[in-house]
Order: C-alpha cells, then sequence, then structure tokens
C-alpha cells in the first residue's frame, strides 16, 4: 500500500487478536492499484456511511449468461482502477475439497488478470473473484477453463449447487451430498449457466438435520439427509454416559423437540417412542456412541428458503418427508424439472420460488406439480396457511 493513502478507519479493523480483511487487503494493494483504490474507497464509505457502488450493465463471457456480475464505482475519477471493478463465480468442488496445486492455479490466475483479491466463499457456496476489467473476463474464463474450471451462477439462473461434506468427513451423512451435489451440477449445466428464470433458484444438501450448509434457511431447494425406520440405541454405552456423569433426563430427554425419548434411571436404559421422533439429530449429538441414525437413509425435500427480497425471509418447509438418494437421483430430477416449470409459468419478475407458493397458496403448488399433501407439511395443526380444503373435498 503507497505510503500517502492513509485509511485510520479501516485500520481499526486490524486491532484486536483475529485476523482482519483488511490486513489481506493492504497485502494485495502493495502490489496491485485495483487493490489499492478499493482500500481508498472503503474508507471513503466508512466516511460518507453510504458504499460506493453501482451494479449494471451486461458483462460476461461467450456462451454464458451467468458468472460475471458487472461492478462499477460512482466515483470513477477520483478511484480510476476502480471504474469497472467486475466479480467472476468459479464454480466450486463438492465439499469444497481443494488440492493446494488447485488453489495455486486460481490465485495465479487471478493475480494475472484481476485484483488478486478472493472471496472463499460466496454464499452460494462459489470462489469469488473481486476485481477485474470487461477486457480481462475473457481471457481470465479461458485460463480458468484450460486449468478445468468452470463459472458459477449469477443472475436468474440455477445457481452452484453445493452440500456440505458428507461421506467424506461425517459419519452421520444419510446419503453421498458429494455425489449428488456433482451429479446435479453436471446435470443441469444449461439452467446454471443461462438465466432463464423469474429470479435465482439455490439447491443446497445436507447429509443430515444438523444441516451444515444452512440448507434450510437459505436455499430455494433444501436436501436434508434423515432415515425413515428408528434411531438405534446401544444400550452398553448409554450406561457408560450415565455413568460417566451426564444427565441424560435433563441433557437428552427433556430437550427432545417431540418428547419421543424416555430413560429409565434405575436400569439406565434409554427408549425411544418411534412415531414421536421427528429425527432432529440433538439426541445423536449428545450422545453419538450410543445412539446412531436409522438404516433405511434418504433426505427429506424442502422448498421456499430465501433472504428478504419481494417478502420477508422464509425458512424451507418439507414438501417431500422421504425420498432415497441414490444415483441417478430420478425421481429428484424429475420432481425438481416440473417445480422449475410450474414456477417459470407462474412467477412474477423476481419472485423468488417461496414467494410464489406463499402467493397463490400451497394447495395450488401441490396440485400443479403433482404432489400429495402430507401431514409433514403442517408444523401444528391451523399453523399451515398454505392448505386448505377444495369444494369438492367438503361433505354437505
Amino acid at each position: 500500500m503507497p505510503e500517502d493513502r492513509k485509511t485510520p478507519q479501516l485500520d481499526e479493523l486490524e486491532k484486536g487478536p483475529w485476523p482482519s480483511f483488511v490486513t489481506e487487503m493492504k497485502r494485495a494493494a502493495a502490489k496491485n492499484p485495483a487493490a489499492d483504490d478499493l482500500l481508498g474507497l472503503l474508507e471513503r464509505s466508512y466516511e460518507d456511511k453510504i458504499g460506493h457502488w453501482k451494479h449494471g450493465g451486461i458483462v460476461g463471457v461467450r456462451g454464458y449468461g451467468g458468472g460475471v456480475i458487472g461492478r462499477y464505482t460512482d466515483l470513477p475519477e477520483e478511484f480510476p482502477h476502480l471504474k469497472e471493478f467486475h466479480t467472476m463465480r468459479v464454480n466450486h468442488p463438492s465439499g469444497w475439497f481443494y488440492t493446494t496445486d488447485a488453489l495455486r492455479t486460481i490465485c495465479d490466475i487471478w493475480e494475472k488478470h484481476g485484483s488478486g483479491l478472493t472471496n472463499f466463499h460466496g454464499s452460494t457456496g462459489d470462489i469469488i473473484m473481486l476485481g477485474t476489467t470487461t477486457d480481462e473476463l475473457q481471457p481470465t474464463f479461458d485460463e480458468f477453463s484450460e486449468a478445468g474450471f468452470d463459472l458459477g451462477g449469477s443472475g436468474s439462473d440455477l445457481r452452484s449447487p453445493s452440500c456440505c461434506v458428507g461421506p467424506a468427513r461425517c459419519e452421520y451423512a444419510c446419503f453421498d451430498t458429494l455425489d449428488m451435489c456433482y451429479d446435479l451440477t453436471h446435470e443441469f449445466q444449461d439452467e446454471l449457466h443461462r438465466p432463464m428464470w423469474p429470479y435465482k433458484f439455490k439447491i443446497k444438501m445436507s447429509g443430515c438435520a444438523n444441516d451444515c450448509v444452512a440448507a434450510i434457511a437459505r436455499a430455494d431447494c433444501s436436501v436434508i439427509g434423515t432415515w425413515r425406520d428408528t434411531i438405534i440405541i446401544d444400550q452398553d454405552e448409554v450406561k457408560a454416559y450415565a455413568e460417566s456423569g451426564l444427565n441424560i433426563q435433563r441433557a437428552v430427554c427433556d430437550k427432545c423437540p417431540t418428547r419421543a425419548l424416555e430413560f429409565n434411571a434405575e436400569t439406565k436404559e434409554l427408549t425411544v417412542i418411534p412415531e414421536d421422533c421427528s429425527r432432529c439429530m440433538h439426541c445423536i449429538n449428545m450422545m453419538p456412541k450410543a445412539i446412531q441414525p436409522g438404516k433405511e437413509k434418504g433426505a427429506t425435500i424442502l422448498l421456499g428458503g430465501k433472504s428478504t427480497i419481494v417478502k420477508s425471509a422464509f425458512m424451507s418447509w418439507v414438501i417431500v418427508p422421504f425420498m432415497k438418494m441414490e444415483p441417478p437421483y430420478t425421481e429428484f430430477k424429475d420432481l425438481i424439472r416440473r417445480i422449475w416449470d410450474w414456477w417459470d409459468e407462474n412467477g412474477k419478475t423476481r419472485e423468488r420460488l417461496g414467494e410464489l407458493i406463499y402467493r397463490v397458496g400451497m394447495g395450488t403448488f401441490l396440485r400443479e406439480v403433482g404432489l400429495p399433501p402430507v401431514p409433514q407439511m403442517v408444523f401444528r395443526p391451523r399453523a399451515n396457511p398454505y392448505v386448505f380444503w377444495q369444494e369438492d373435498e367438503i361433505k354437505k
């Protein structure tokens, strides 16, 4: 960073024992004038209490409608290297597993063509390459392609599918999240690269109800691993937990959301009421050696999660309580295509799928995509505003 660049407010963000993005920006600024201008613009934004960015214009690479986001500053005379500061999204590997060689390749390409600044990762999961010019977009994409990378989604298209680490590192994964993410990314290339819908659509996959990618809060379609039978309890391990001092009644049974567990303090045995178990993972998290997921594994499909745009933030709701998740995932793909067709036909501009369902009603949605209503769609009696009786279903 040049000596004459003063950033007193950003300097405050370097204080304390934690890492600071400002430190990394200053390191990049020592080598790249765009990164240096970015420091100045951010300092100016803190002073003025407004962001000095504008978003607009159609920029991209040949054959793709997504993957590049146009960024421009509204102070181009003061910060000339930010006159164009476009973002590129590079599709991430399933579970975010990289080799050091792959990371070095990504960074070398970006230092050659862009600011050198990256974000690992964006909220969808992509590698975010922060800041390049219009002239550098195509050469950057060409080098990434030659190195084996592809762009992710942006605009009104399918955003890059993402997943948790799944069976690679977690014994609780109820389906192979890594394989499904990889499979869907290849299956839906056209939907990923060419915006054609009312707005964006995200698919996130978590291997169990711990939902380590926060799919239920952020994804239009959440695929959450679960099991159809009952949890497996090792009574010897239950006794070991009790003898080690764990208050099973208070820490496990009393905090079961459906009170499906019963602990006998005398015999030190734990039993479950299978029909009451919601498979939330709490007991398994508390007693991993004693309790395991059931054997008949698959996933629950949920729809509608999103942040605030047209309507307020939505959490996803269940549409398919249990679906087997095995390659080639034909049942899931057929369902998601029916949902996309209906949304594309009925959605308004910038209306997410969950907002459309909220507007027209869950009953309409279920009938038109061919899904039967099930009790799991209802949080508790009279708590679901989407499902209504049809006139021909009412006995007169």
